[in-house]
C-alpha cells in the first residue's frame, strides 16, 4: 500500500460521504489513498493492531487507529450524536478552548465514516514527511570571523 501522490481528498471525502456503511474495500481505498504510514515498520506494534482490527471488522477501532498512527499531533476532540447525524472534530490543540482552536469536522450517519471524513481531511491539510515543515538551510561560513578560543574561564 501506498500514499498516492495523485491523491484528492475531495474525491475520497464524495465517496466516503455517499457511502451507507463501511466496507473492506471502501477501508481498503481509504488505507491506499490516504496513508502515508501503513503499514509501519518502525512501528509493527500499532500496524499489527490495526491489521487484527480489520480481521475483526471492527471499523471504529481501525479509524481511530489510523489517526493514532498516521497523524500522532492530532486528536478526538469531540464525537457527538445529533439528529441523526455523527459529528467528529479532531485537533492538533484540544485543551484550547472551542472559539481559539482551529480543528477540523466531518458528519455522517454513520460513526465510523464521519471519523474517517475528518481523518481524510486531516491528511489533507498535513504536510508529508518528505516535504519537511522547516526547509534546511545551509551554515553560511563567514571567513572574515574565526572562533577564538579564551583560556580565562579555566
Amino acid at each position: 500500500m501506498f500514499f498516492a501522490e495523485h491523491f484528492d481528498p475531495a474525491v475520497l471525502g464524495d465517496r466516503l460521504r455517499d457511502a451507507n456503511t463501511v466496507t473492506p474495500q471502501l477501508l481498503a481505498e481509504v488505507i491506499d489513498l490516504a496513508c502515508r504510514r501503513f503499514p509501519s515498520t518502525g512501528q509493527t506494534a500499532k500496524t499489527a493492531r490495526i491489521e487484527e482490527l480489520i480481521d475483526a471488522r471492527a471499523w471504529t477501532d481501525v479509524a481511530l487507529g489510523l489517526i493514532d498512527l498516521e497523524l500522532p499531533l492530532w486528536q478526538i476532540r469531540r464525537i457527538a450524536y445529533d439528529d441523526g447525524d455523527w459529528y467528529c472534530a479532531l485537533s492538533r490543540e484540544r485543551e484550547l478552548p472551542d472559539w481559539l482552536d482551529q480543528y477540523i469536522e466531518a458528519r455522517h450517519a454513520d460513526l465510523t465514516l464521519a471519523i474517517l471524513s475528518a481523518f481524510v481531511e486531516a491528511q489533507r491539510i498535513t504536510p508529508s514527511e518528505s516535504r519537511p515543515s522547516v526547509p534546511a538551510t545551509a551554515r553560511q561560513v563567514n571567513p572574515l570571523y574565526e572562533p577564538i578560543c579564551c583560556d580565562n574561564f579555566s
